[in-house]
């Protein structure tokens, strides 16, 4: 099944086992093979010391870089004046930013919501910033990403239904006013990349019946994705299952279809059992730096003594360099002696086994036995070793 879904991009399903689905995504920066997980850099690079050279050696498809915190430094008008994003980095492949609305409202006591947008303090100097949904458009627009993603209101997931419900209502205006200038955008001379994708975002926090709903009204915008937020912000990871099994069937399989800001590697394959296939998330880094290793075993915590003795590989069924080069025994002495190269080693690790791990999942979809392996995967992810 393939769908022209316009003359930015192409989505084409491979093949599907229940929800669970192998899609190939052509772009104007590259072919997106799903289930994808996206490396995040929130601020054009990778924590960990992981370099551009270190992403492509990885197999990265996509990088992940974020709205407000760029628009804040260095700066999206000296991107621009850069050449893009792209350029910035030195990054030659499909790029997603997120819209900046997580970071402006996570910004709690320091923001203000209105019709218009979002006032808030920076988290840097205090400064006034103003960002609503024509805003972030254009800092998106000047940053020349591959995927821009629309203005939301991130609600907490506990939040009570008489808050949630008129936030979505926003959420949907918001999002409409993104597309209309986003489509301004993609039409000027100046503009770097006139073939701009927009991702609208389903929201709703733990309410099912919201989140279908919204669904219902944002699929009906025709946008080039769509993306499910506001989970992993507070709910059980039963309830944000739930909410997947209860809204993704609403919004188009013939898409892509994103889980923001999750998860941990059983997150992933659930999610992609459910029907998601992009995926992004800080764990891999962020474990990483604190000494977690991601196996498909189990996981590891470098710091502990068990591992001072062991000089076998790092990780004797790992993909990247750093698996077969480095021993336990030495990654844990960097842990415990505050090395910075431990972090890079243990992040580069991290990053490795998430791309290896929907990799496997695309893998198991086309063969017809996902359902299976995930089944085995789960059980073992949930060692630790």
């Amino acid at each position: 099944m393939e769908i022209k879904m316009s003359e930015k991009m192409t989505y084409k399903v491979l093949k599907q086992e229940g929800r669970a689905k192998r899609a190939v995504m052509e772009t104007v920066h590259g072919t997106i093979q799903t289930p994808v997980f996206m490396n995040v850099g929130t601020v054009a690079a990778i924590k960990g010391a992981v370099s551009t050279e270190d992403l492509e050696g990885l197999g990265t498809q996509v990088e992940l870089s974020n709205t407000y915190h760029l628009h804040v430094r260095p700066g999206d008008e000296k991107i621009k004046a850069m050449g893009g994003l792209h350029r910035f980095m030195s990054w030659n492949k499909p790029i997603l930013t997120d819209s900046g609305g997580f970071q402006v409202f996570s910004l709690a006591g320091l923001r203000k919501i209105k019709e218009e947008g979002v006032t808030c303090r920076c988290h840097i100097d205090g400064h006034k910033i103003f960002m609503g949904p024509e805003e972030s458009m254009r800092i998106q627009s000047n940053l020349a990403s591959t995927i821009a993603m629309a203005f939301d209101e991130c609600a907490p997931a506990k939040a009570e239904r008489s808050y949630v419900q008129p936030s979505v209502d926003r959420t949907t205006r918001w999002l409409e006013r993104c597309k209309k200038e986003m489509a301004r955008l993609n039409s000027l001379d100046d503009t770097i990349n006139k073939q701009q994708l927009l991702f609208g975002i389903n929201q709703g926090a733990i309410y099912s019946d919201i989140r279908v709903e919204h669904a219902k009204r944002i699929t009906d915008l025709d946008l080039d994705g769509y993306a499910v937020g506001g989970l992993a912000v507070g709910e059980t990871h039963e309830e944000m299952y739930h909410i997947l099994e209860e809204t993704v069937p609403y919004l188009p399989v013939d898409k892509p279809t994103y889980l923001m800001g999750v998860g941990t590697p059983v997150n992933l394959l659930e999610a992609i059992e459910r029907g998601v296939d992009m995926f992004d998330c800080i764990m891999p880094t962020r474990n990483g730096r604190n000494g977690q290793l991601f196996t498909k075993y189990g996981t590891m915590n470098m710091r502990n003594q068990k591992w001072e003795n062991d000089f076998s590989p790092l990780d004797t069924e790992g993909t990247s360099y750093v698996d077969s080069l480095y021993s336990k025994a030495y990654v844990r002495h960097l842990f415990k002696t505050n090395e910075l190269l431990g972090l890079q080693i243990a992040s580069i690790h991290n990053l490795a086994f998430y791309l290896w791990l929907v990799g496997e999942a695309r893998k198991h979809i086309i063969a017809g036995d996902f359902s299976i392996w995930k089944s085995g995967m789960v059980t073992q992810l949930s060692n630790r070793l």
